[in-house]
């Protein structure tokens, strides 16, 4: 029997498209609702991790079980309520956008089947599960994990990092991985901040029949200083920041400091801290201050209460006046660009031109 041959040369070309990418934007997490119920699940989950609190797990349970959990959600409530929207908190209601927006601005650039957006949390929902469920769901090969957070600290990008570990444990044909680890320095993350206080002082000054000299404050969420001392880079990475953002503005030193917020316990935290330093500054009568949070991507409770309610009563009750939150970048066309860029330059090889 004679077997046909098949012929050496075909007629026709094959055109294999290149495996899509995906892209996972990731930030910390919020409670479902701006209920107790809700706020104590969130806790619970956020400050049972490792990466979070670094205590003894015996002495920490006890803390958190029996001190944190049973007494602090109720008494936050009420802060929660005070930004909540109705799509839900703001953190989650402006991340999807950014995922929205991110998404359009690369397909308008790019080919609209060659990368796929979505959002995670590191606690809460959407997950990391949820995301890669999607992603896989539309024949994504390989996916670009972009945590939010400019400045890295294990408390953060790295347990963002260990979510996405554990999640593939179980997954059999793990893609491949790409990390963005910080961006802090980025010349797009520098010159978006200091164009949104530029544009922030341009309309206030609008209003003023005589405007008062600028004084920036850099807010920063704080760490324990534990973590530094063990080698966490996410203070000098703070501080360049900052100081990146204060020349590109022209500041001079006594126009600019640095602060951290959101201390928790009785341990060191980094400082100052923001609300001794508001008071400080009050006490002196000043009469302009701006506050912007650089190391937040989405405005927060962390910044929507704590920073725009709560630090404004501290320096106002201390003298001061002339009192300016300026927002995170948030979905704006500048943090878009920023985000899109660090895609292209992280994977450029994976983009069909």
């Amino acid at each position: 029997m004679q077997l046909s041959s098949f012929p050496t040369e075909t007629s026709f070309t094959m055109h294999v498209p290149p495996p899509r990418s995906g892209i996972i934007l990731v930030n910390l997490g919020t409670p479902e609702q701006a209920t107790a119920s809700s706020i104590r699940t969130y806790l619970k989950e956020f400050l049972s991790d490792k990466r979070v609190v670094e205590l003894p797990r015996p002495l920490w349970w006890l803390i958190l079980n029996l001190l944190i959990l049973p007494l602090r959600p109720g008494k936050i409530a009420h802060a929660y309520q005070s930004i909540w929207q109705k799509g839900g908190s703001p953190l989650r209601v402006i991340s999807l956008r950014q995922a929205e927006k991110l998404q359009a601005a690369l397909n308008n650039e790019l080919n609209a089947t060659q990368c796929k957006v979505e959002f995670a949390m590191t606690y809460g929902t959407p997950s990391f599960d949820t995301a890669w469920q999607s992603l896989k769901n539309q024949s994504v090969e390989k996916v670009f994990v972009l945590p939010l957070y400019p400045q890295y600290s294990a408390t953060t990008t790295g347990a963002a990092f260990d979510q996405l570990s554990r999640l593939f444990q179980s997954e059999r044909n793990i893609p491949e991985l790409r990390l963005c680890k910080d961006y802090h320095q980025h010349p797009a993350y520098i010159k978006a901040l200091a164009e949104s206080v530029i544009k922030h002082w341009e309309n206030a000054e609008k209003n003023q029949e005589k405007p008062e000299p600028h004084f920036l404050l850099f807010s920063f969420h704080g760490i324990p200083k534990a973590c530094i001392d063990k080698g966490d880079p996410y203070y000098e990475q703070c501080k360049s920041s900052a100081l990146k953002v204060a020349e590109k503005l022209g500041l001079g030193d006594d126009q600019w400091q640095l602060s951290f917020q959101s201390r928790v316990g009785k341990a060191e935290w980094l400082q100052p801290y923001t609300d001794k330093t508001v008071r400080l500054l009050g006490e002196k009568g000043l009469k302009r201050l701006d506050v912007i949070c650089p190391g937040f991507s989405v405005d927060c409770l962390e910044t929507l209460e704590e920073i725009a309610m709560q630090n404004r009563e501290f320096y106002e009750k201390a003298g001061g006046s002339g009192f300016d939150y300026i927002p995170a970048l948030n979905d704006s066309e500048a943090h878009i660009q920023l985000l899109s860029e660090l895609y292209k330059e992280k994977c450029t090889d994976w983009i069909d031109r």
